[in-house]
């Protein structure tokens, strides 16, 4: 094996432009620790939040990536979960752990679980960070149950359709708050409503809710502390958005939860296994080569995640 390996890295803070391949150490497994062969990297709003701002990682250079899937290639003193050739994927540790656009990744064992057959390394990538977050949010936080009445926020996203299945898979009534354009695929995921954004204020026409998921922020915390019950949940994937909204719940009885992802081999378990039951399947919005990073960033996208693919 070589010493060396290509990895997207960054110099400086900035735009995408800042993203580029270069040669760079390989790194080596310690105890407890894994070699990833990468085969896929998911890519998430936090990488492009820690390329403009480092709020992550620190100062350049660093490489991003959070999500990775792919084969282990080596293992370290004390594992005894893996051996190579096993196909892994998992959610590097958040947010210091980043490291995924590269050949090869390291990873604690603890972050890892074998990939489920169901799925492609591209689709497994897709999963962890995202999967995690939702998971960590409806189930562990929110403790959503059959019958719970939820709202989800930016239902066609990244996190937003992995919400909707995972909530539908708990037997929650599920309201998608999404476009008009992504009502069909909401619904095919499992929503019992969808609400379009662009053509109805949601904090209006929806009320007695249980639970509001919301991955959005700006006004939208607030805005659900009107449609939720006495006793109801609000979890923002943005801790930051959720001040003015947690000053105002104890008025009208809610709790407001703000949520920063972690790695969890327990939740990443529970997700395989909704995946081996056919009840969850990340959608790829677009897949790159991991020399294309910069472009992966700078596109737009549609529903889904986007993932880099080693070649």
């Amino acid at each position: 094996m070589t010493e060396t390996m290509r990895a997207i890295i960054q110099d400086e803070l900035g735009g995408p432009e800042v993203l580029h391949p270069a040669t760079v150490d390989r790194p080596e497994p310690g105890i407890g620790q894994v070699l990833i062969r990468m085969r896929a990297a998911g890519v998430n709003p936090a990488d492009a939040m820690n390329r403009q701002t480092g709020v992550f990682a620190g100062t350049p250079p660093f490489v991003l990536g959070w999500d990775v899937s792919g084969v282990v290639e080596a293992t370290g003193p004390g594992v005894t979960l893996f051996a190579p050739g096993d196909e892994v994927f998992g959610l590097l540790p958040f947010p210091r752990g980043a490291g995924a656009y590269a050949e090869f990744v390291v990873a604690p064992t603890r972050a890892l679980v074998l990939k489920p057959e169901a799925l492609t390394h591209a689709q497994a990538a897709a999963l962890p960070l995202a999967g995690l977050t939702a998971w960590q949010a409806l189930v562990e936080t929110a403790a959503i149950d059959r019958g719970t009445r939820v709202l989800i926020t930016g239902a066609a996203g990244g996190v937003g359709h992995l919400a909707v299945q995972i909530a539908a898979a708990s037997g929650a009534h599920v309201i998608a708050l999404t476009s008009g354009a992504n009502a069909d695929l909401v619904r095919s995921l499992g929503a019992d409503e969808v609400v379009d954004y662009h053509a109805t204020d949601f904090s209006e026409t929806l009320a007695d809710l249980d639970v509001v998921f919301d991955v959005v922020g700006g006004d939208y915390p607030l805005r659900a502390l009107k449609v939720l019950r006495p006793g109801g949940i609000l979890v923002s994937t943005l801790p930051q958005s959720v001040g003015a909204a947690a000053a105002a719940a104890p008025e009208v009885g809610v709790r407001v939860a703000g949520l920063f992802v972690e790695s969890d081999r327990l939740g990443l378990t529970a997700l395989a296994g909704l995946v081996a039951e056919g009840a969850l399947t990340p959608i790829l919005a677009a897949t790159y080569p991991l020399d294309d990073a910069a472009t992966a960033h700078a596109t737009k996208h549609g529903p889904g995640k986007v993932v880099l693919l080693a070649d």
